[in-house]
């Protein structure tokens, strides 16, 4: 299979992403600069740019036309990158304190040039160190709460977000969710990724025909339900944090779907953390750790779901009045969407292709297997027990039944 780009598109090495910084006027071409690769993602290149004379930075981010995992046999549009761009500058607008600024967005080149947050730590590296960030649970559920609100139908006006989603057709990065999310790990897909130690309890898991029909059903939601302008990607490597600062990166898998899939996103990479805390913490630390955590989860479900409820009595478009006693219900649709996306998330992670640091760093291969166990178990209650699963706390004690 072949990939088609644009003619003036050619990857950036380190001497052209200066040039192509000097063409749009950020610097001079007499300044001095260091300049350095510091992408480890999948799906792009990724250059931070410092004037030294001046202390000013930059970040490029340039779309390659295929997937690095896999190689040139996987091509994927380099569109996302617009895309990309486009909802960062819609997060910024409606939480600029937690979205980084764009500065420019290259049709041509698949680039953008953004605002540098090298004062602030991935937040899976923060998490696997055991730092604890006290704004992190707030400053995430008010994220969720307000771009999940505000790109709805309830929040926009239905005619507006249908404009809006227009702009925001992502087929290429939806069929890579779909497949790694919702269809490889639950057969015998090539691209699944597990040790044969594992392989009798992913087989109970592929031969589950009740548990299979409840993917199918996530599947079904995440391919139909257009609720609101998601992020669509959101795991803890694409937070960049420090104590009383959160930022959201990363959305260039942005698309309109289910507003749960977020929500479930984070909280499934928060529980895979919990489930590796053995591997990482002495038996002093692990409690206190846990704890956190476990509060992490709560107050990000507790502040969206009350900062959703304020923005919907307050800004409820005018379309919708009369809906205003289905907020309940909305939300209730929205929990439970959650847990059950969160279930297909561990699941994927443990045997899919690209699992999490914090389990493939386990160095005791015994223990690595008992939280993979853990987790495939936590998945699977997660997916067949969502509509079981009434509060947050109920969640939380699913896991804690687990570990």
């Amino acid at each position: 299979m072949s990939f088609q780009v644009k003619s003036g598109y050619t990857p950036f090495t380190l001497e052209s992403v200066v040039h192509f910084l000097v063409h749009h006027n950020f610097i001079d071409p007499s300044s001095p600069l260091l300049v350095k690769e510091i992408g480890d993602g999948n799906l792009n290149y990724v250059f931070h740019v410092q004037n030294k004379a001046t202390e000013e930075s930059w970040i490029v981010k340039q779309a390659l036309p295929y997937a690095k995992v896999v190689g040139e046999s996987w091509p994927l549009t380099l569109d996302r990158s617009r895309i990309e761009s486009e909802a960062l500058i819609q997060a910024h607008s409606l939480v600029p304190e937690f979205s980084p600024v764009v500065y420019l967005h290259d049709s041509e080149k698949a680039a953008t040039v953004m605002e540098d947050l090298s004062s602030h730590t991935i937040l899976r590296k923060g998490l696997i160190e055991g730092r604890v960030y006290p704004e992190l649970a707030r400053n995430v559920g008010t994220y969720l709460a307000h771009t999940l609100f505000f790109t709805s139908d309830y929040g926009l006006g239905s005619a507006k977000k249908k404009e809006l989603a227009k702009r925001f057709s992502n087929p290429d990065l939806c069929g890579i969710t779909e497949s790694l999310v919702f269809s490889d790990p639950f057969y015998n897909a090539e691209s699944n990724s597990f040790t044969e130690e594992l392989r009798p309890d992913v087989e109970i898991l592929w031969e589950d025909q009740d548990f299979l029909t409840e993917v199918a059903s996530l599947k079904h939601s995440f391919l139909t339900k257009g609720e609101a302008l998601i992020h669509g990607d959101l795991h803890t490597g694409s937070l960049f944090v420090t104590e009383g600062s959160t930022k959201v990166i990363d959305p260039e898998f942005a698309f309109y779907g289910p507003a749960g899939f977020d929500v479930g996103a984070f909280i499934a990479n928060i529980t895979l953390s919990i489930l590796s805390q053995e591997a990482h913490r002495t038996d002093e630390e692990k409690d206190g750790y846990l704890a956190y955590l476990f509060g992490v989860i709560t107050e990000v479900w507790t502040v969206f779901d009350s900062t959703f409820r304020s923005l919907w009595d307050t800004y409820l478009s005018e379309d919708n009045r009369y809906s205003r006693g289905y907020l309940n219900t909305h939300l209730q649709s929205i929990f439970v969407d959650s847990i059950g996306f969160a279930g297909c998330k561990i699941i994927r992670r443990t045997i899919g292709l690209a699992h999490v640091e914090e389990i493939e760093t386990i160095s005791d291969p015994e223990v690595k297997l008992a939280v993979e166990r853990r987790a495939l178990t936590l998945g699977k209650k997660l997916i067949l027990n969502r509509k079981n699963i009434d509060s947050i706390k109920d969640y939380i004690d699913t896991i804690k039944e687990v570990i």
